[in-house]
């Protein structure tokens, strides 16, 4: 990691399990596609995590669903490129 360099990272919590999106998720059409999803009887929303891993979670109309963002410390490993997946924040360099 960098010295002085910051990232904004997202948190997402689905009825309890925490992710932290990759670098290149859009936050705004995940956001639609979760709500588009809890209108449905349940729909499987696709999302890169922290560590370049694809995710899909359930979505369903009970569904509890949080996004939280927040800095931290700049990781130019965090490109969302799921063909390179590392284990993520306490991975050794």
């Amino acid at each position: 990691m960098s010295d002085g360099e910051t990232m904004v990272q997202t948190e997402i919590v689905f009825d309890g399990s925490r992710f932290l999106l990759a670098q290149d998720q859009d936050v705004d059409e995940l956001r639609r596609l979760i709500e588009a999803a809890a209108k449905t009887g349940g729909t499987f929303v696709d999302m890169v995590v922290v560590g370049n891993r694809a995710i899909s979670v359930l979505i369903t109309p009970s569904t509890q669903v949080t996004i939280s963002v927040s800095s931290v410390a700049y990781d130019p490993r965090d490109t969302g490129d799921v063909d390179f997946p590392y284990s993520g924040d306490y991975d050794a360099l």
